[in-house]
């Protein structure tokens, strides 16, 4: 929809793809690996991405990963991993971003939470532990920095059909199909669903959201 886009992904290969999937198909976009999981490799990322354009009008934080276990049984290594995806990249590349958008009147950031966030599934207490805490750290920055036209919301998407799904229903020993069965809809949702979603939030169209949490579940409930 116009804007310039720096696609970040530990796999240099897979950003440089969604890159050349968006120049394909009309737009412009770079590809800049990163392991965001350092707060040095944030802080670069960020740098680089307002060297390339002398502003940044918008954020999205989409990386995530996946551990399951309760409390007893989940590793203290993935429960560190968790917090340094989910929770600590997203803070160290909003707080190198925000200064940029505060000094160019406002911006829009859009974070990825989930649905577990809000509520909890069984034996996944990292993952659901630290999407709660990106539904808070939305609204907090949301609070803080509306007065500055930052607008800051957050998607909490339910089973979409994306890799981590899928690696999570085979370990589980279900199919897509499986889970299409859950879901009231009567499918999973699709990566193009939630895109559209950002997509909106991230706009002009949305101008007067901040700080909500936005479900795209196609009303499943959690089980």
């Amino acid at each position: 929809e116009g804007a310039f886009v720096v696609v970040t992904d530990t796999n240099a290969e897979n950003a440089h793809k969604v890159a050349a999937d968006i120049v394909a198909s009309g737009g412009s976009a770079i590809a800049i690996p990163a392991d965001i999981s350092s707060e040095s490799a944030c802080t670069d990322l960020i740098a680089q991405a307002f060297e390339l354009r002398g502003q940044i009008d918008i954020l999205v934080n989409n990386a995530g990963i996946m551990r399951r276990g309760n409390i007893l049984d989940i590793s203290v290594d993935d429960w560190n991993d968790l917090f340094a995806v989910n929770i600590n990249a997203m803070f160290h590349l909003c707080r190198a971003a925000l200064p940029h958008m505060i000094a160019g009147g406002g911006g829009a950031i859009v974070n990825t939470a989930s649905q577990w966030g809000l509520h909890p599934a069984p034996n996944c207490i990292g993952y659901n532990v630290t999407k709660a805490a990106v539904a808070s750290f939305s609204q907090n920055l949301a609070r803080d920095y509306a007065p500055h036209n930052v607008r800051v919301n957050a998607v909490c998407p339910g089973e979409i059909h994306t890799p981590m799904l899928e690696a999570g229903a085979k370990r589980s020993g279900r199919t897509i199909a499986d889970l299409d069965a859950l879901v009231p809809f009567g499918r999973v949702g699709r990566p193009d669903e939630v895109a559209a979603l950002v997509a909106f939030l991230a706009s002009e169209e949305a101008a007067f959201m901040c700080g909500s949490l936005v479900e795209i579940t196609g009303a499943q409930p959690v089980a």
